[in-house]
């Protein structure tokens, strides 16, 4: 499934770093920012979360709340959260039903032919629970492009 500009973001129910089950209900009436990344502790992903914690004024200032979903148990999860002074909720989509949901499940993750990892990806969802922004990184390396992200933010 592929995520369109303009549709209704897929609904979910996880578990947070802190074993709280989060609805994307709960964000309703007002925008959110959701990160899918492969893995907790690997390079790229600390880099890309680091950023956003580091940066997570200019989400906050927008009144827009910022997620991280990777497959990663909620105690991993929450070790990486704590080990990086992660700011925002990291949720555990242990099951893989977001990613696929979504769209951003790798069949075979490029790099150790694992299977069932989220790829590296963003949405910006609207107050509407609209999608505004969508962009799936074509490498686990890649980064999403935090200009564009801040850019549709303004928009919003």
């Amino acid at each position: 499934m592929t995520i369109s500009i303009g549709q209704k973001a897929p609904s979910f129910n996880l578990f947070d770093s802190d074993k709280k089950n989060i609805s994307s209900d709960s964000f309703a009436g007002q925008p959110v920012l959701i990160f899918f990344f492969p893995f907790s502790f690997s390079s790229v992903c600390t880099a890309e979360l680091c950023g956003v914690r580091d940066n997570l004024q200019v989400y906050n200032n927008a009144n827009v709340s910022v997620v991280g979903i990777s497959v990663d148990s909620l105690y991993t999860l929450h070790q990486f959260k704590k080990d990086q002074q992660i700011n925002f909720t990291l949720l555990s989509d242990f099951n893989k039903n977001v990613s696929r949901d979504f769209g951003v499940l790798y069949d075979t993750f490029p790099a150790f032919e694992m299977q069932g990892v989220s790829k590296r990806a963003a949405f910006l969802i609207d107050k509407n629970g609209l999608v505004q922004y969508a962009e799936i990184c074509a490498t686990p390396g890649d980064m999403p492009d935090f200009n564009a992200i801040q850019s549709k933010i303004a928009s919003l």
